[in-house]
């Protein structure tokens, strides 16, 4: 009750002080009513999503954040009491059941400015370890529109055309590359997935700009553009699955908590049903052709396998597997079927992280954990383990696997993907112009120089391991 309280507190004067930005300083107002820098190709609904500009994939770009001294103080308080307050003696540190707070906030771009911009942290591991341990290098999210209730002004406000972009710290990642090439590897093998690109984060508030290093940042998955952009409607059913209806094992999970739609709210999850009942079907063993067909009409079966394929070979724990929760389902409108979509990969290239709950998956899936329970007394990866066992779906997961190791995954374009992309963020990263003490997750700069043999290291390793399982 205490907590709700003290939310609704903050959001009380983040509405109200809203309200009053357009009169201080820092929010220009044009005599004729509209702000200074405003453009329809820049920041208007209207624009055409920029990727070039926006995603840029031959350079470092610089954002710029102003955040007024009362909410940048609302933004570290909220903190304290969703991490801090509520954290137990002995224990690993809580992950709240609540997004943090959305501040206004001033962004600048490239000589041109964007009004009272939404701005909230985002996160779970890679927020509440470094703000417990206090590093300023913290993930966020920006939202262009989402005080336009407040200042009418800014209706409709985007980013060249993006209205949400989220941005990665690199937490638990020394080379700092692990979000951005999965992606661009994903989308590469015909998967569809962000778009993403390296930043420099530089926030102000009250003393002057201080650089907060060197963020990935990656487009929202829901937002419009992506959806339009890699399905080519952006109309059908997003949904987030998240915790227990996330393992797909569970009719009676399937609901608005575990399966938020993020583009029709309120709209029903029949399709959902539709496509846990197939899995679950017995038909899987009374009439596997028939369990294959019925599937395959609600879900795009071949693209999971093929996405399968690529995570187990990258290697990512923190995902569907071991973990509830780092995906989106999207009913295509083009074919009506549930596709998988990837979301936060900073846990992909790693080996085991020694805690067997944690490691990555064998190809064949010999340590996935298939132990019966829960209401429909079903084990707790169907979607793994099920079409795994099915002959003709391990010989397209097989398939896929020879496909992406001499494709996009082979050792030669790995190692020039890792190599472009160190040696294009390290002026930023060490150095004169690199991450200060506070601000950063590498120990010395010469962690960050090891990192990139060991990234090609570990693709020649996977590699091998998967001509190995192949044969």
């Amino acid at each position: 009750m205490r907590n709700h309280l003290y939310k609704a507190i903050i959001l009380l004067v983040i509405l109200l002080g809203a309200t009053l930005l357009s009169c201080e300083k820092e929010v220009p107002i044009n005599a004729g009513g509209g702000l200074k820098d405003w453009t329809e190709d820049s920041h208007s609904y209207l624009a055409e999503p920029d990727y070039s500009m926006v995603f840029s994939q031959t350079e470092v770009q610089r954002l710029d954040i102003v955040i007024s001294k009362d909410y940048w103080k609302a933004m570290q308080d909220d903190l304290e009491n969703l991490f801090v307050q509520k954290a137990v003696p002995n224990q690993a540190p809580p992950f709240p059941n609540q997004n943090p707070v959305y501040v206004p906030c001033q962004l600048f771009y490239k000589g041109k400015q964007w009004h009272d911009v939404g701005i909230r942290y985002k996160g779970n591991s890679s927020l509440s370890f470094p703000f417990r341990k206090g590093i300023g290098k913290l993930p966020f999210r920006l939202e262009f529109n989402h005080f336009e209730n407040e200042n009418p002004a800014i209706s409709g406000q985007t980013f060249y055309g993006f209205s949400q972009l989220s941005f990665v710290n690199g937490f638990n990642d020394i080379s700092l590359l692990h979000e951005k090439i999965a992606t661009d590897v994903y989308r590469d093998f015909g998967i569809p997935a962000p778009h993403s690109a390296f930043y420099r984060i530089y926030i102000d508030h009250g003393e002057g700009p201080v650089y907060y290093g060197l963020y990935t940042m990656l487009e929202v998955v829901f937002d419009g553009p992506m959806l339009l952009n890699q399905f080519g409607s952006e109309a059908g059913n997003c949904y987030k699955p998240e915790g227990a209806g996330a393992h797909f094992n569970d009719l009676f999970l399937v609901n608005s908590k575990f399966f938020v739609n993020k583009t029709n709210p309120g709209s029903g999850l029949s399709d959902v049903r539709s496509m846990i009942r197939a899995l679950l079907s017995e038909d899987r063993f009374l009439d596997p052709d028939r369990w294959r067909k019925e599937l395959e009409s609600v879900f795009n079966v071949d693209h999971f396998l093929k996405w399968l394929a690529a995570n187990t070979c990258m290697q990512n724990w923190d995902t569907y597997g071991r973990m509830t929760h780092n995906l989106y389902l999207y009913n295509n409108p083009a074919n009506g079927l549930l596709t998988w979509i990837p979301w936060d990969n900073n846990a992909t290239f790693r080996e085991g992280a020694g805690d067997p709950a944690r490691s990555a998956l064998n190809f064949d899936f010999s340590n996935l954990d298939t132990l019966a329970g829960g209401p429909a007394n079903t084990i707790p990866w169907p979607l793994i383990s099920y079409l795994y066992s099915d002959t003709a779906y391990r010989q397209k997961y097989d398939n896929y696997i020879d496909n992406f190791i001499q494709g996009p995954f082979s050792v030669s374009i790995m190692a020039e993907r890792f190599t472009e992309a160190h040696y294009m963020i390290a002026p930023y990263v060490t150095g004169a112009e690199g991450e200060l003490d506070k601000y950063t997750f590498i120990p010395k700069a010469s962690d960050f120089e090891n990192s990139l043999d060991t990234l090609i290291n570990f693709v020649a390793i996977r590699y091998n391991k998967a001509v190995d399982y192949l044969k």
